[in-house]
């Protein structure tokens, strides 16, 4: 009897060190925000897929810099401390309600305008949060860093732009605008104009 339940006793071990050893794979999603070069990197397990640029908190509005874990999602969200704004496709990653979402304003991206939030363009926004709805709250890591610069601030140019290549989401397509139609040197009399 003790021979049977010492080999239950490590049967029953062996299994837990199995799996603890066979563990399932976990992502790690990574975004990283530049608030100097208003431009944010999306990385899964360290390999880039999304370089997109962001509008961070204007003077007076700072987003804060450091290194947060996100702990709410909300798709339709609107701000009760800015006249109901909206704030579509929400990542809320500090408890004082700053987030990462889309927003409609679409000629301040790429320069701080906010009032602390991180505003990505409303395409951009969805495949974000699309793709941490996928990975879970838990395996994602968002690190905010440098200085805002000052509204208006000439951008730098960066000789690597052409060079990094581009990730396309499978439903992005490059838009290709239809050329314009040629003007005839003569008026056709029977077709009006």
């Amino acid at each position: 009897m003790p021979v049977r339940r010492l080999a239950r006793v490590l049967a029953a071990l062996c299994a837990l060190a199995l799996s603890a050893l066979v563990q399932p794979a976990r992502a790690e999603l990574s975004i990283a925000i530049d608030k100097s070069r208003q431009q944010m990197t999306v990385a899964l397990n360290g390999e880039p897929l999304f370089v997109w640029p962001v509008s961070t908190g204007a003077r007076g509005y700072d987003t804060p810099s450091g290194a947060y874990t996100p702990f709410r999602m909300e798709r339709t969200h609107f701000s009760r401390e800015w006249d109901d704004a909206p704030m579509p496709n929400s990542v809320f990653f500090t408890r004082q309600g700053h987030a990462i979402h889309g927003s409609n304003h679409l000629k301040a991206i790429g320069q701080p305008a906010s009032h602390g939030c991180v505003r990505l363009e409303p395409r951009n926004a969805r495949i974000l949060f699309d793709l941490v709805r996928q990975e879970g709250l838990q395996n994602v890591r968002v690190t905010l860093t440098g200085e805002t610069p000052a509204r208006g601030a000439a951008q730098v140019a960066r000789r690597d732009y052409d060079t990094r290549p581009r990730y396309y989401y499978f439903s992005e397509r490059p838009y290709y605008a239809p050329r314009p139609r040629a003007e005839l040197p003569f008026q056709l009399p029977f077709f009006g104009r």
